[in-house]
């Protein structure tokens, strides 16, 4: 059975919440990505299928 250290599984919990860190920022980069596609887009079926969820949302789109 192994022996774990306090320096060993500190350094694990960093990593962790480093990679936590890097997924937040990318799922809401990839989030704020689709949300300015959606509420500036010219082309009409993206229009139409994101109307109704842009008024909801007090987003203008006209």
């Amino acid at each position: 059975m192994p022996i774990t250290t306090a320096h060993s599984h500190s350094a694990a919990v960093s990593s962790t919440r480093s990679q936590r860190l890097v997924v937040a920022i990318g799922a809401s980069l990839l989030g704020l990505c689709l949300v300015y596609f959606a509420g500036f887009s010219h082309i009409e079926a993206v229009h139409n299928a994101a109307h109704d969820t842009r008024h909801s949302a007090a987003f203008p789109c006209h």
